[in-house]
């Protein structure tokens, strides 16, 4: 945004609610301060650049949400941290998903319920690419289910010979589905970097409470890795790491949410190594191959075909 448009943007946002107007406005000008010093911040270390054979990746999860549940699963045993190469999703994936590892990523499949995706990969990117999210997302709730990634990364791993599976839910970011604190997301516009009013800028606007917004989202984990339990009980895989894309500013120098701002909070992400057995226990729903014509018909729907 240049500064003729936070001018322009201000002057319409004062004209509706004078008070509101202003402090949104000079939120959005601290941002922008930060999002500067962003494009000076190299740090972050490459998830291709550590062992594993799966990575599961818990959008927009916090370190410290995460340890708070760790001793109610048995698989996140052992703490540990990477520092993301991204503060949002679009940045995770630009930088990940790059020319340096074009081998890895032909040995990788990749199954997303993230709609960024569509900005950044294509089909010859990976050796598998499933955007579930294209097909699967439910409007009602605004957000894909947990159980939608875990059906197709099971198959994923029992129908690929890959050497690296990335298993990306979409939880435990908002809307959460347990407690949602408000509307859902939109997937046809979010994978275009168009926003929504989130629970986090609803803390910020002072609308909600630290305590409402914090029991939502801690609930929103639980029940991601209640799936991620499954999927552990129906794969096999000798390195399993639960991890993260980015986690969450919850007020931290000022900030809400994963704007694109080196903070800690928002940069450093869990990293929990376990491993998958495959039981057998469960068989997906969601084959591949199985009600195609219906996928098609979504996809047709949304634009896609």
């Amino acid at each position: 945004m240049t500064l003729a448009d936070w001018a322009s943007d201000t002057a319409g946002r004062i004209k509706s609610d004078p008070v509101g107007g202003i402090k949104e406005s000079l939120y959005e000008l601290y941002l922008g301060g930060l999002r500067r010093t962003n494009l000076l911040y190299s740090g972050g270390e490459h998830v291709y650049e550590r062992d594993w054979d799966v990575l599961v990746l818990l959008d927009a999860c916090r370190v410290d949400l995460l340890e708070e549940v760790a001793d109610e699963y048995s698989f996140l045993d052992d703490p540990q941290m990477l520092t993301s190469v991204g503060s949002s999703s679009i940045e995770w994936l630009e930088n990940t998903f790059v020319d340096e590892y074009t081998h890895e990523m032909g040995e990788t499949a990749y199954i997303t319920g993230n709609p960024f995706s569509k900005r950044v990969l294509s089909t010859e990117d990976l050796l598998v690419l499933d955007e579930v999210w294209r097909y699967e997302w439910d409007e009602k709730r605004g957000t894909i289910p947990a159980r939608a990634i875990t059906d197709r990364a099971i198959t994923a791993g029992r129908e690929n010979d890959c050497e690296r599976l990335i298993i990306h839910y979409m939880q435990p970011h908002f809307p959460s589905v347990p407690e949602p604190l408000s509307d859902g997301m939109n997937a046809e516009t979010l994978g275009d970097g168009e926003g929504w009013d989130s629970p986090w800028h609803r803390l910020q606007r002072g609308e909600l409470d630290q305590e409402t917004l914090w029991s939502s989202y801690r609930e929103n984990l639980r029940y991601v890795l209640d799936d991620v339990t499954l999927l552990l009980e129906n794969l096999d895989a000798e390195t399993v790491v639960i991890s993260a894309d980015h986690g969450n500013a919850a007020g931290e120098f000022g900030v809400y949410g994963h704007p694109k701002v080196p903070l800690k909070p928002i940069r450093n992400v869990p990293w929990y190594e376990t491993t998958a057995n495959d039981t057998e226990s469960y068989v997906p729903e969601r084959e591949i191959g199985v009600d195609q014509g219906k996928i098609e018909e979504k996809l047709g729907a949304l634009g896609y075909l």
